[in-house]
């Protein structure tokens, strides 16, 4: 078995890994000498989520022809334009959007989009084109990036118990922390301590020497994040939600002066083939509610002017509901962004085209790669052909 292989099949690479060299300088920085950098928070919208009736187009009387029974009625329409407002389990949201924090763009995707959510998902996380298979995630790429270039070695911090595709690189990946407490708990139990303890000499060994160099990271790891973490707590208030409790999480890491670059979270149950309106609207709303609460934690704790939140679904909804008051997979959607220093806040382009339909879909207008490219350029300072092996036109969103 190589190296690649390795990192492909082991549990514990792909769960609990933190990039190795810069684990020990990390430890004994004081939170005062790391403040004052970037952090980028991906929330992923897991199932497809329908942007129609996200933003909604009430505005255009075509979105209600092409909905009989799962159309926002225009009078429950939180409104933001003439054309376009908010879903009213988004209600949270209006507060944010109003103060400036919060920008949204329409009509992103790619070109010949796949429908499949395990496809969609990874082109997505691999920042790759429709006909392109990367074993990487763009995340990844960019921790590879960092390290290779000898820059301020950063890492990635997904809030769950096992790591996505986008935070894995060819040769660094992020770590997975569901709970830092358990987690270093885990570390200290007798047998994973003794096997830390008793097996340096296979350090220099492939396959074993990369196993228990992992362990010995992770170990180190469990140690910083919780050492570092618990030194902050919060008078938030957060709704009792899992994904609310996700984000409390990385406000707790950004709070307290973690040394980390990007987060990256998730909220499934976007996947309303049938009664939609309850379904997803329960959905939005559990959205709604934590993405608010956070923004003004971050805020309050003079953190938000450094922090871009971005929440993306791998792709949207077809435009006419089905026969089951649902909606079927579809292609573009809309990409929300939040910030307390956003170049364009409120909506950022016109509104989906609901007459220039391919085949019933949507047709994208923004590559989501600029969105990254936008993202890698001028929020992670790094050149985003590096990463995207191509270059993309960033966007003004920042």
């Amino acid at each position: 078995m190589n190296r690649r292989d390795f990192l492909k099949q082991s549990t514990l690479a792909s769960g609990a890994f933190l990039i190795p060299s810069f684990v020990k300088p990390l430890e004994v920085m004081a939170p005062s000498q790391i403040s004052g950098y970037k952090n980028l928070v991906i929330i992923q919208l897991s199932g497809g989520n329908d942007g129609l009736n996200t933003i909604v187009p009430y505005g255009n009387d075509i979105y209600y022809q092409k909905r009989d029974t799962i159309a926002i009625k225009q009078p429950e329409v939180i409104k933001l334009d003439d054309m376009q407002g908010l879903n009213p389990n988004l209600s949270a949201l209006k507060e944010i959007y109003d103060q400036g924090w919060m920008s949204i763009i329409n009509s992103v995707g790619y070109p010949n989009p796949d429908r499949s959510h395990f496809r969609s998902m990874d082109i997505w996380q691999t920042g790759s084109a429709s006909n392109q298979f990367l074993t990487t995630g763009w995340i990844g790429r960019y921790l590879d990036a960092n390290c290779t270039t000898n820059k301020s070695p950063f890492t990635a911090v997904e809030v769950d118990d096992t790591l996505s595709l986008a935070l894995k690189g060819e040769k660094l990946k992020g770590i997975a922390v569901q709970n830092p407490a358990k987690l270093y708990r885990s570390t200290r139990e007798p047998f994973f301590k003794q096997l830390v303890d008793d097996h340096h000499e296979h350090l220099n060994e492939d396959n074993l020497g990369y196993l228990y160099k992992t362990m010995i990271e992770t170990c180190s790891s469990a140690d910083y994040i919780q050492q570092t973490s618990k030194t902050y707590s919060t008078n938030a208030v957060y709704p009792q939600t899992a994904f609310a409790n996700q984000l409390k999480s990385v406000a707790k890491f950004i709070n307290s002066g973690l040394k980390t670059r990007v987060y990256y979270v998730s909220l499934s149950g976007f996947d309303t083939h049938t009664t939609q309106l309850k379904q997803q609207g329960r959905q939005l709303k559990i959205y709604g509610d934590a993405t608010a609460a956070f923004i003004k934690d971050l805020k309050s704790n003079g953190r938000l002017d450094d922090t871009l939140v971005i929440t993306f679904s791998e792709f949207g909804r077809r435009v006419a509901q089905n026969a089951s008051n649902g909606t079927d997979h579809g292609t573009a959607n809309n990409v929300l962004i939040f910030g307390g220093k956003l170049g364009k806040a409120g909506i950022y382009n016109t509104s989906p085209d609901l007459t220039g339909l391919d085949n019933g879909d949507l047709k994208y207008e923004i590559d989501f790669r600029n969105v990254y490219a936008t993202l890698l350029d001028k929020w992670l300072d790094v050149s985003n052909r590096q990463i995207l092996n191509e270059n993309f036109d960033g966007l003004n969103f920042i």
